[in-house]
């Protein structure tokens, strides 16, 4: 006999199928089992599109078995109507023997409704199964409806003597002085293709005049948000091109410039700047540099996870990486060492 958490299992790797499409949705997977046997699967595949018990739901062409049968999802379905119907009444309508649900959706207008319209309708429903998973899962979605605020990840590369550039070699040129491995490079993008945003500060485009896009791997564009307290930020910015949305927060003005979108807040806080974010309905925020704009937000304890890659080359002098305390684990790419934190 598959045991329950054998079946949420593939749930979550059906759910994980949609990374990248369906945000500021959840990622959700679905199964249909009878006799303990999978007869249907499905995943949510894209925002606004069908969700992951509709799929599972329609890939049954037989609709009478459905009453005998049992829903794995690895949320609870939701009960209000956004971009599709509620999951939790086309459930009720089809009559599942039994429903097996992951964790709870904390969002509001969810929040166990779904689940209160299941058992209400007399249906056996389970809630909990790999909860822990089921919530890593969706990390994203969970922070920022449960802190109104943005999912914190922070990255960077440093030597193994700690610092983060080459100092002023690379300022006059506005050319990046590489620490990682190219290999290594295609996994930091792969990163800016799972977030909302990607975030920088002045100085960051002022010495690298980077792109902030994904272009080692397929992925949307995550929208660039860039700290520029005075807006004084001028010359040919790479980063204002068409390939995604840029915002420049500042204390000065509002106003739309061409590709350039100027907002004013009023200061330069961590706090304030994630809740500018999350009015935005930005639920995740990679933050890539620079120095100082990561130790602001570590020192504000306004982060969930970081990741430093240690790389190969050395530099005798430079700007210092920002220190993280606490555990962490290491993986090691192509000679780049790389630490996983995470803020608990």
């Amino acid at each position: 006999m598959i045991t329950d958490e054998q079946f949420m299992r593939r749930c979550i790797q059906l759910a994980l199928m949609g990374k990248g499409n369906v945000a500021p949705n959840p990622l959700v997977g679905a199964l249909i089992v009878l006799e303990n046997k999978v007869i249907a699967e499905g995943y949510h595949q894209k925002y606004g599109e069908a969700h992951a018990e509709v799929n599972a739901i329609d890939a049954i062409e037989d609709k009478a078995v459905l009453s005998k049968s049992t829903l794995y999802v690895s949320l609870e379905p939701c009960a209000h109507f956004g971009k599709t119907p509620p999951c939790a009444d086309l459930i009720v309508e089809h009559s599942f023997k039994r429903v097996v649900i992951g964790c709870y959706d904390t969002f509001d207008q969810v929040a166990g409704k779904g689940v209160a319209r299941l058992k209400n309708a007399g249906i056996d429903v389970s809630v909990g199964v790999l909860e822990n998973e089921c919530r890593e899962l969706n990390k994203h979605f969970f922070t920022f409806h449960e802190k109104s605020r943005p999912f914190v990840f922070l990255k960077w590369a440093q030597t193994a003597q700690g610092f983060m550039d080459d100092g002023d070699n690379n300022k006059s040129t506005q050319k990046i002085t590489w620490i990682s491995a190219p290999e290594v490079r295609s996994l930091t993008h792969q990163w800016r293709a799972e977030h909302t945003a990607i975030l920088v500060g002045k100085n960051t485009i002022q010495n690298d005049n980077p792109k902030l896009t994904v272009r080692e791997v397929d992925g949307k564009n995550p929208i660039r948000i860039i700290l520029d307290t005075k807006a004084s930020l001028n010359g040919q910015l790479k980063c204002s091109d068409e390939e995604g949305t840029t915002i420049i927060l500042n204390t000065e003005k509002s106003e739309k410039n061409g590709p350039i979108d100027y907002i004013k807040i009023k200061d330069m806080q961590p706090k304030t700047i994630l809740h500018e974010l999350f009015k935005r309905n930005i639920q995740s925020v990679l933050i890539e540099g620079g120095a100082a704009t990561l130790d602001t937000f570590i020192k504000s304890n306004l982060w969930d996870e970081a990741c430093v890659i240690t790389g190969q080359i050395e530099f005798e002098s430079g700007t210092r990486a920002p220190k993280l305390a606490g555990d962490y684990t290491t993986q090691k790419h192509f000679g780049d060492l790389i630490h996983y934190y995470r803020n608990t």
